[in-house]
């Protein structure tokens, strides 16, 4: 991973390279923003940065041994620490089969190179799913602390940074998070940690103050619809409606590339018609095709009702510059608003969207989910100043 491969950002990436310039790089960094954000490919790109053998001011070169090795996370000084199963202590302390448990410890971090090269913006939850761990409890454990400062002890393979990339810290286990104090305090010569993570609230107080802080800000709509462009992974039209939607995260964008349509505006807007006139008949078979659509078109339509939900409180308070909808929607805005949701009718459903994505994301029931939804928007729509 290169900076250059990262869209936008500059400030962030500035900093990062002029920390290494003028050798003020702290020993151990916090990369924290909100999900979709580019936490994890700021730290990778740093990290090839670093190992780069012929850098140049701004970027890491891509072409010498190290940058190809990094390409695919196998550099020898570099190593993870992630969310595992949590296993049993009776299991952690058997080592009958110790054989099958070393090559299950591979696969698992096989796993993980793939996913972050995959999926660079992902989360836990597509972690999660990406390894099957579906239904069971994950954690970073004291045993994994004890790897890491096992592997801090040795020398360096290639005599340059040692570093010790832990992906989603807020899974460390008390025991593993109190093991690795001492040494991200005093960690050896040449040696960085580096914390990716999207919950830093999660993150032990004793954690937190042992590292400095790198804020990844949310993309901007013009970084991501440019990326997307010039990824190839769709045309412009689609981009900005995409970039619109994803709201700044890069996750949720890649996730609707392919699910997102023109016509989910006038979905939203035959849905809020029938919630209107309350026919309760065309909203529950409504509901039948909604559950029938796949996972990712329906949490799409969640954004998208998110997004409509965002305009109509603009439009509520006059700011008709900042709205985001195309022309052809903004009549349905402009009808919608004052005349029939007010600003706390608007709260609530912007807040009723958002839990229902949230729901979908977990593997809620669709249908219960929409229906549930409607009858929130009719009775919301029948309180009407």
């Amino acid at each position: 991973m290169q900076f250059a491969e990262i869209p936008g950002l500059p400030e962030t990436k500035e900093k990062l390279i002029n920390a290494v310039k003028y050798n003020h790089l702290a020993h151990a960094l916090l990369f924290h923003g909100p999900e979709g954000s580019a936490n994890l490919t700021l730290a990778l790109a740093l990290a090839t940065f670093l190992y780069c053998e012929n850098p140049s001011e701004t970027d890491s070169c891509g072409v010498c041994s190290s940058c190809q090795r990094m390409s695919r996370l196998v550099m020898p000084d570099l190593n993870f620490a992630f969310p595992v199963v949590a296993k049993e202590k009776e299991k952690e302390k058997e080592k009958e089969n110790e054989e099958d448990e070393e090559e299950e410890k591979t696969d698992v971090l096989t796993n993980w190179r793939k996913f972050a090269t995959a999926q660079p913006y992902g989360n836990v939850h597509d972690f999660i799913y990406f390894n099957r761990f579906e239904k069971k409890q994950l954690n970073i454990s004291k045993a994994s602390a004890r790897k890491i400062i096992q592997a801090l002890s040795l020398m360096s393979f290639e005599g340059g940074y040692k570093i010790i990339l832990i992906w989603a810290p807020e899974f460390l286990h008390p025991s593993a998070a109190n093991a690795l104090l001492k040494i991200m305090e005093e960690p050896p010569a040449r040696t960085i940690f580096m914390l990716v993570t999207s919950q830093a609230d999660q993150l032990l107080t004793t954690v937190l103050s042992r590292t400095q802080k790198i804020l990844v800000r949310a993309f901007s709509d013009e970084e991501v619809t440019s990326h997307l462009v010039d990824s190839g992974l769709c045309d412009s039209k689609s981009a900005e409606q995409i970039a619109m939607l994803a709201d700044g995260n890069m996750r949720e964008a890649y996730r609707m590339v392919n699910q997102v349509e023109d016509k989910q505006v006038t979905q939203i807007r035959d849905w809020f018609r029938l919630c209107v006139s309350k026919d309760l008949k065309e909203i529950f078979e409504l509901a039948d095709k909604f559950h029938k659509e796949p996972k990712e078109s329906q949490k799409s339509l969640m954004l998208t009702g998110l997004n409509v939900t965002r305009e109509i409180l603009l439009k509520n308070f006059d700011l008709d510059s900042l709205l985001r909808t195309t022309e052809e929607d903004r009549k349905f805005i402009t009808a919608i608003s004052k005349k029939v949701l007010h600003e706390d009718h608007a709260m609530k459903l912007y807040d009723s969207f958002n839990q229902a994505h949230y729901h979908l994301e977990r593997n809620g029931n669709a249908k219960m989910i929409f229906t549930d939804l409607s009858m929130n928007i009719l009775v919301m729509m029948a309180q009407k100043k």
